[in-house]
């Protein structure tokens, strides 16, 4: 597999350098491949494109699809016939098993159901090293020559802070890359309590650091308040985006780079930062399409309503004009930083952080996604919303697979009650709404809902 990724590299690297032609060329011919590629061996495809031109080069072309409809048609979907859902779920719910191959030759990886439906998404070693190129690529444009020497002069330490006991793309990552590097790899989980979690950063001083990007907010605070003291080289933020101004606060307090991925688990190489805060299409291996609410393209310029993607590596699911469901704004023009790669900004990632007060009067924030691991490890949770109704209390509302509602709140009453009482917070009290979550304008389930910035004292 290191040759493949070494090729891949090299022809990331050509293709780049030989500009917008070349990334289109690749585009299409990747496109057209992957297409042929699924209605012969897809049985859902084949059936969802019976009546196609027998070449296709536009993504226009295809009809939609969506988790949902994915989901539905699992055994369909799945090139290999060996792949069930059946086989998945069975794999999915033995934590054991985490980082390791499903049917010794396949990537699993799970979402946690924000946009209504959880996802269960197998990919393939040619998926995992395009990703891999694609990680090279991004890190190469971040990083300097005397960026590297600092981090090899440092151990190479390395801390994730991450959602833990899950198949999610992080703890798969964090799983396999324990096993190479060692003790240079420190995962810190987001339910951990925010002092501790700065007592093991402390301890540990890495030289890179890789935590969901509400939680690097928390953590620039604590290495403001001078609580926290480390001198990371980079800081690579992924999982969901911040006001613009915060990634430059977070660069000043830890006078280190900061870069920012936007991604998927149905598209782990989606795209990466540049240095006047624009996120750049690796387009040679991903069709995006911003669009309206009816999926016609909209113009770079002008917000969309969702974005379509299609998936140009990941052969044994393929993920063809698929609605991510995330709104964003392409760049009109070519980028300030020349990067010939198209560019975007997504607009419906912006994340929160719950804050309340202890019984003493001290401030604490709780990141949203120390929440989020509740609906795999509560049997019969489908999916969970919390809404911030005051300073010191939360509305839960709830969906099931139906199961039984009440033994499913039970279990999450106890699940956020003990994380409530890891931050100190047990007078915070909780109530059980009974309307179901409810969709944002954009037809995303938010997690958690903070109280108004003017509300949250």
């Amino acid at each position: 597999m290191t040759e493949h990724v070494i090729g891949l590299i090299w022809d990331a690297w050509r293709t780049r350098r030989k500009g917008v032609s070349a990334i289109a060329q690749r585009q299409q011919a990747r496109l057209a491949d992957m297409v042929a590629h699924a209605r012969a061996n897809s049985p859902y495809y084949r059936e969802l494109y019976r009546g196609l031109p027998d070449r296709v080069e536009s993504a226009e072309q295809l009809p939609v699809t969506d988790k949902k409809t994915l989901m539905a048609r699992f055994d369909d979907w799945c090139v290999d016939r060996e792949i069930t859902l059946e086989r998945a779920k069975a794999f999915v719910e033995d934590p054991n098993l985490i980082g390791e191959r499903f049917l010794e030759k396949y990537t699993l990886l799970t979402t946690s159901g924000t946009t209504g439906t959880r996802g269960v998404f197998v990919l393939d070693d040619r998926s995992m090293a395009v990703t891999s190129a694609m990680a090279f690529r991004m890190l190469t444009t971040w990083l300097g020559a005397g960026d590297f020497i600092r981090i090899i002069a440092g151990g190479g330490r390395m801390a994730m802070v991450m959602a833990t006991g899950g198949h999610f793309a992080s703890a798969v990552a964090a799983a396999r890359l324990k096993k190479s590097r060692g003790r240079r790899l420190e995962v810190l989980s987001v339910h951990m309590p925010l002092r501790e979690l700065v007592t093991r950063l402390n301890q540990f001083r890495p030289v890179l650091l890789a935590p969901y990007a509400s939680m690097a907010a928390l953590l620039a605070s604590e290495q403001e308040g001078g609580r926290l003291h480390i001198n990371p080289v980079l800081l690579a933020l992924s999982a969901e985006g911040l006001p613009e101004g915060e990634y430059d606060r977070v660069a000043r307090a830890f006078r280190a780079k900061v870069g920012n991925s936007y991604a998927a688990t149905e598209c782990p190489f989606f795209s990466y930062s540049c240095e006047h805060g624009w996120l750049h299409v690796n387009s040679d291996w991903v069709v995006f399409e911003p669009v309206d609410a009816d999926h016609r393209l909209v113009l770079p310029g002008e917000p969309a309503h969702t974005v379509l993607i299609s998936n140009l590596a990941n052969r044994v699911q393929p993920i063809l004009r698929y609605d991510l469901g995330d709104s964003v704004l392409q760049q009109a023009g070519p980028c300030r930083c020349g990067n010939p790669f198209p560019s975007i900004r997504v607009q419906g990632r912006s994340a929160e952080v719950l804050t309340f007060r202890t019984d003493g009067g001290d401030r604490v924030t709780v990141a949203p996604l120390a929440f989020g691991t509740l609906a795999d490890r509560i049997p019969g949770l489908q999916m969970f919303q919390i809404l911030q109704t005051s300073p010191t209390s939360l509305r839960v509302r709830l969906q099931s697979h139906g199961t039984d509602l009440d033994r499913v709140w039970e279990a999450v009453q106890a699940g956020i009650g003990r994380l409530l009482a890891e931050h100190g917070l047990d007078h915070v009290a909780l109530e059980r709404a009974a309307e179901p979550p409810e969709q944002s304008k954009g037809g995303k389930f938010r997690q958690v809902i903070p109280l108004p910035d003017k509300t949250r004292s």
